[in-house]
């Protein structure tokens, strides 16, 4: 195979595009390198392209490996035949390849194992050539052998029938074509174990829809049913269509004696050998597809969630709400510094709602605080009201947000925010985490696993592994598309920085700690087991503000810091005119710009690139994104009514639909029909994690708290 071709062809990219970026990939270097500093080499493929290429490659090579393989034990057998080699070598697919090599897998011990070894596989031959004029009882008498176990003529009968129907089932084309009808013609089924048990899924109680139509979502909650033993899930085939097929292909003579035989081997071959083998590779696909789509998805909704816009320069007050251990209550900085801690009983059972403003009031006065981020747990709502009616009362300047608290108290009780906070207790820790998940989520968030952080679905029926790996790809091409500041950030921040491991993460803060701030990127070659390639991965993404160098405080790369001072040199500006003078350069694409490239010896994309950071160093690409919505009133379910609209934030993106915060505590669902007057496959299409929408009520249900809303008005 030739494994550059076909990835070119799927990603719809350049052959020499894909050759470039797999000897990139075999060197060594990272995805957020490569998209970012081997923009010449690789045509400007972006990351998830080259993850999705890397992803590919890794499966196509493993193909590669398995052919070899195969081959390799059917010729030990002395059963390779050209035309068989020619059929494995250009297999597309796993599935494809071991339908090939079953036949001559080794097997466990089968029935038509154990009928060869009674020496019936001769028998079985007469009955598949369809030409004996005997009948089969005679031609079986010369197989009776008492000391090979064979006493009857039913018996050798049964044992060639059980050689032939392992036969039709190890016939390579006879599964590809019955997967085939099986995917396209086949219903997805499933019913209750007890109708009258109350569940989630009582949807799916009486329940079918086609295998080739059946969405993703529908796949995973079925397997979840199944798993809870309320659902039986199975697929039903065309059997009759089947069997029809096959016997078609088996039976090629009109053979009085062999015809009622062979009919008896086909439907026992599919019944007891292909279908269930079938079900299974269906179903596992199905999943596999079910699954992917959902990463997916939770992958975006990471993504934007991740890059939301920090809200710098405020001094946050972090509120994770509670009942009967009290509100906990963080200080921050705008550095992210925690400044004071404090508990109060605002809530029930307690209700000491005057303490509790006194309290607030004092902080609030003490440390200028000018934003109040409440955790959207338990006792959210009743704390809203608390903050509300303190708002009003005292008319101080402050606005308050309700950010998502998923994974907090996960993050409060690691071994990291021990470490971070070694004298708080755990609701200390997740209140100043909640302050600070607003200052920066970026910085905030990657110290949680990102399954725990709470914008996908299904995340725990899924397979964990391909989630991880999917997920923390993500989270590092967030950080590395933001850069970190290399003296403030956390090791697990920095840890996902291209070509930095956990292990030199540590090692970069305690060098910080032990020597005082990095004053220049080439410093990170003095940190324990960051060598020469560690440092020309993760160079270019670490900051450092007011270094002795300033390029050190741009995404310029060391290795393009000759051509940036040659050009600053050019343009008659010096080093510390790095963003504040307009370098008045030609067009780009224009023949000087090109010129200008070449004279320094540089491509154009990098050229685009280094003039971008000289004109406006370390730009943030979260400034796009829209930013929370700072609210100073509440409402309650009960004040909303069908008709009424309103501005929200987008929580959760999932494949029937979004969820949406509008400011009281139960999120509202927009139905994917009700998002936009288009045909919509998926609402991403439309609307992410983080978005900023206008929602019109439809509908209020009070006791089983859902709200229905919809965005086509």
């Amino acid at each position: 195979m030739d494994i550059i071709k076909v990835l070119s062809e799927e990603l719809k990219v350049q052959k020499w595009q894909v050759e470039a970026a797999v000897k990139l990939i075999d060197e060594g270097n990272t995805i957020p390198f490569i998209s970012r500093y081997r923009k010449e080499a690789t045509g400007a493929l972006n990351d998830e392209v080259l993850r999705n290429l890397h992803e590919r490659l890794v499966y196509l090579r493993g193909l590669e490996e398995r052919k070899e393989t195969v081959l390799a034990s059917i010729e030990d057998q002395g059963k390779l035949t050209d035309e068989l080699k020619a059929k494995i070598e250009a297999a597309q697919t796993m599935v494809a390849v071991e339908d090939l090599y079953r036949p001559y897998k080794p097997k466990r011990k089968t029935r038509a194992s154990i009928a060869k070894e009674k020496g019936l596989e001769p028998l079985a031959n007469i009955i598949y050539l369809q030409m004996t004029k005997k009948s089969l009882e005679e031609e079986a008498e010369a197989y009776i052998d008492e000391e090979k176990g064979v006493t009857t003529v039913e018996e050798a009968i049964a044992g060639a029938k059980d050689i032939l129907a392992e036969a039709v089932s190890d016939e390579a084309d006879y599964r590809t074509r019955i997967r085939k009808m099986t995917e396209t013609d086949g219903t997805v089924v499933s019913e209750a174990k007890d109708e009258e048990t109350e569940s989630v899924y009582e949807m799916y109680y009486q329940f079918a829809e086609s295998v080739k139509k059946i969405a993703g979502h529908r796949i995973l909650a079925l397997n979840r049913g199944e798993a809870e033993k309320v659902l039986n899930v199975k697929v039903e085939a065309p059997r009759d269509k089947i069997l029809g097929y096959l016997e078609k292909e088996v039976i090629k003579n009109n053979n009085p004696v062999t015809t009622p035989v062979l009919k008896e081997v086909v439907e026992d071959s599919y019944d007891r050998l292909i279908a269930p083998s079938i079900e299974r590779e269906i179903r596992n696909a199905l999943t596999e597809k079910a699954e992917e789509g959902a990463i997916n998805v939770f992958g975006k909704n990471l993504k934007q969630l991740l890059m939301q816009p920090p809200i710098a320069g405020k001094v946050v007050l972090g509120w994770d709400p509670a009942f009967r251990t009290g509100c906990k209550l963080a200080v921050v900085d705008a550095t992210g510094k925690v400044l004071a801690t404090k508990v109060i009983f605002p809530t029930a059972p307690q209700n000491k709602v005057t303490e509790a403003k006194a309290e607030l009031k004092k902080l609030v006065e003490k440390y200028h605080v000018s934003l109040i981020s409440v955790g959207n747990g338990t006792a959210s709502r009743e704390s809203e009201q608390v903050i509300v009616s303190f708002i009003k009362e005292t008319g101080l300047p402050i606005s308050y947000v309700i950010v998502n608290e998923a994974g907090a108290s996960v993050y409060s009780a690691s071994k990291l925010a021990t470490e971070e906070f070694p004298n708080f207790d755990v609701g200390q820790r997740s209140a100043a985490s909640i302050a600070r998940r607003l200052q920066d989520p970026l910085a905030e968030l990657v110290k949680i696993d990102p399954k725990s952080i709470g914008v996908g679905q299904y995340q725990h029926d899924m397979n964990q592994k391909k989630l991880d790996e999917a997920l923390t790809g993500v989270v590092e091409d967030c950080v590395n598309s933001v850069g970190v500041d290399l003296n403030t950030a956390s090791a697990p921040l920095l840890s996902y920085i291209s070509g930095i491991s956990k292990v030199i993460a540590k090692n970069i803060v305690d060098y910080r700690e032990e020597n005082g701030a990095f004053t220049e990127r080439k410093q990170l070659l003095k940190v324990a087991k960051l060598g020469p390639k560690a440092y020309e991965q993760c160079a270019g993404f670490l900051r450092i503000r007011d270094g002795k160098n300033p390029l050190d405080g741009t995404s310029v790369h060391p290795e393009s810091y000759e051509a940036a001072e040659k050009l600053l040199d050019k343009m008659g500006l010096t080093l510390q005119d790095i963003g504040h003078a307009d370098l008045n350069l030609p067009k780009a694409d224009s023949k000087e710009w090109k010129a200008l490239a070449a004279e320094l010896g540089i491509g154009e994309m990098t050229l685009t690139d280094i003039a971008k950071e000289l004109e406006k160093p370390s730009r943030d690409p979260r400034e796009d994104m829209p930013a929370p919505i700072l609210r100073s009133d509440v409402m309650e379910m009960e004040d909303l009514k069908p008709g009424m609209r309103l501005k929200g934030t987008v929580r959760n993106v999932i494949d029937f639909g979004i969820f949406v915060d509008i400011g009281v505590h139960q999120d509202g669902l927009v139905h994917i029909s009700k998002i936009t007057d288009r045909y919509i496959k998926h609402p991403l299409e439309v609307v992410s994690v983080g978005d900023i929408v206008e929602v019109e009520v439809l509908n209020v249900d009070v006791a089983k708290k859902r709200i229905q809303l919809t965005m086509r008005f």
